[in-house]
């Protein structure tokens, strides 16, 4: 809280410690100086900048002094010490120089005029000079924690618009060696495996959704770059081959509903393929009612197949269909009579004419080949879709 302001003085009326004031007026170039080469002492921190930083320093050491100066003069009038003492140095000065190194800089200066207090002060007014040296340094400290909170803000702010313009690039297809170098300006390393996930946004400040997958990636040993897109929560994350393990690692922020893991890509400019997946997965949520959450966007084939997602469908056919056919046609066939059958073992072979053994044994080469086991309810629907838009393929129907 601020001192109350004693009534004006009137700007006729002699100074009540004119001779102090005097003296601190002529000690003030030298009591900068002091400073500067206490800092250049004892902080090892200053000795090893650069030439230029040190220089703007020196000015806001000078600055410093000379606010406090004005301000023993006119104590009663309102000052805006952060703009006399820290507006001669470049806003970029926040950067290199910490919020610690700093108050370690206005503790020095401070320290400096308050040993030269019974040098400067005329006789008796000693104790006037230290008090207000006092309430000067509380002002100061106020100051410097207004100048760095502001720039935090400033810099808060330019980073979430970067960070906004990094994820809609992925999610827009426009991912490239910009947006990668944008992402480095926010700590991205670049890191081996990235999956993208999307979900619903709860409702309320988006910013401290953001933060709360921030704290749940830092929990996770995860880097995420994210963003709230209407009612869209993206986490672009990277540093885990798991796309399953880094949703539920995150899915703590996100509203009630799906949250669709895309696949796991190899670095960011891949990134959009991942984000695909997952926004065509969470549109085809709706098919399957009773889906896990989280999902992989790759659980969800079928369905994003029947809602026209063409990766979708090239995907079933590339990696279900495409092996089954060079496996050989019995495989193909004993595969699809026996879904025909309602996945009976017994009505398979009766319609084949072989041993039910055989069948057993020809669908475990198809789990084997695809990954996907016949005798499961959901693979068979995921197997039953691959095969018939592989037919249409080798048919050249267009879809």
């Amino acid at each position: 809280m601020r001192q109350s302001c004693p009534v004006p003085r009137p700007a006729n009326e002699p100074h009540p410690h004119a001779a102090t004031l005097r003296r601190l007026e002529q000690s003030s170039g030298r009591l900068a100086a002091n400073a500067i080469a206490l800092m250049d002492e004892t902080l090892p921190w200053y000795r090893a900048m650069p030439p230029e930083n040190r220089s703007w320093i020196g000015l806001v050491a000078q600055a410093g002094v000379a606010a406090f100066t004005e301000w023993f003069r006119r104590p009663e009038r309102p000052q805006a010490i952060s703009t006399d003492v820290f507006g001669t140095a470049p806003r970029e000065l926040t950067r290199a120089i910490t919020l610690r190194q700093t108050v370690e800089m206005v503790r020095t200066t401070i320290e400096v005029v308050e040993s030269a207090v019974e040098e400067i002060a005329a006789p008796g007014d000693e104790a006037v000079l230290r008090e207000a040296l006092l309430v000067y340094a509380r002002e100061i400290a106020f100051a410097t924690a207004q100048v760095y909170a502001q720039a935090a803000e400033a810099r808060g702010a330019w980073d979430a618009r970067l960070e906004s313009l990094v994820v809609n690039a992925v999610l827009s297809g426009e991912a490239d060696e910009g947006a990668v170098s944008r992402a480095a300006a926010l700590g991205w390393t670049n890191p081996e495996h990235v999956c993208v996930l999307l979900g619903t946004a709860p409702e309320g400040d988006s910013e401290l959704t953001v933060e709360a997958i921030r704290r749940a990636a830092r929990h996770a040993r995860l880097q995420v770059l994210t963003g709230v897109f209407g009612n869209r929560l993206v986490v672009v994350a990277g540093g885990s081959d798991n796309p399953l393990q880094v949703a539920k690692g995150l899915i703590g922020p996100y509203a009630a509903g799906p949250v669709v893991a895309g696949p796991v890509v190899p670095d960011l400019q891949s990134a959009t393929r991942s984000a695909q997946a997952a926004a065509a997965g969470l549109r085809a949520c709706a098919a399957w009612q009773d889906a896990p959450r989280p999902v992989l966007a790759d659980d969800l084939l079928p369905e994003r197949a029947i809602a026209a997602d063409p990766a979708a469908r090239e995907q079933l056919v590339e990696e279900i269909y495409r092996p089954l056919e060079e496996a050989g046609s019995a495989l193909l066939e004993t595969l699809s009579v026996y879904l025909e059958q309602a996945s009976s073992l017994e009505g398979a072979a009766r319609m084949l004419f072989v041993h039910p053994n055989t069948v057993r044994y020809r669908l475990r080469r198809v789990t084997d080949v695809t990954g996907w086991s016949p005798s499961d309810v959901r693979s068979a629907f995921t197997l039953r879709i691959a095969l018939i838009l592989g037919r249409l393929a080798d048919a050249d129907v267009q879809f």
